[in-house]
């Protein structure tokens, strides 16, 4: 599930990426720093001043600055893959069996190189089972991709 997840998120983009840091909404001194303050640059300068002073991270593993690791990671964003051109560009390349889309899955699957021939192959020749049609989410191919790998004896060790 966690790479079935990766994948998705690795093909996705978030309207809300930098509304709540790691280690929760007030974690950080970039948090207490631009505290009150909304939009996308002020959420940016405060990822950056947690990020280049490591001070979330330290706040997760000791409990301070605002931050914790109690709480469950959530993720709101909308998959690229439900754009048109993405979800175009990731089915021709199923349908070819070859393709930086069907690469990209792979790679974030931790497929590796040696397997990556047998999963381009496995993918194209399930390309219906993927796409079953034209309305199909991402979420749904993704689940449908780990299936797929579940059932081929060499790429089941990834989808595990």
């Amino acid at each position: 599930m966690r790479k079935m997840m990766l994948a998705v998120g690795f093909l996705s983009m978030t309207s809300g990426a930098f509304a709540e840091a790691p280690g929760g909404p007030d974690c950080g001194w970039g948090n207490m720093l631009f505290a009150g303050e909304s939009g996308l640059p002020i959420h940016l300068l405060a990822t950056i001043t947690n990020g280049t002073s490591g001070n979330n991270t330290f706040g997760m593993t000791s409990g301070t600055n605002g931050c914790s690791a109690n709480g469950v990671l959530t993720y709101g964003g909308s998959s690229l893959v439900n754009l048109t051109p993405i979800m175009d560009e990731f089915s021709e390349d199923v349908a070819r069996g070859h393709g930086d889309a069907l690469t990209t899955v792979a790679v974030a699957l931790e497929v590796k190189q040696e397997d990556r021939a047998r999963f381009n192959q496995v993918m194209h020749d399930n390309f219906n089972q993927l796409f079953p049609s034209e309305n199909v989410t991402a979420e749904q191919v993704m689940k449908s991709v780990i299936d797929v790998m579940k059932t081929d004896t060499r790429l089941s060790k990834y989808a595990a």
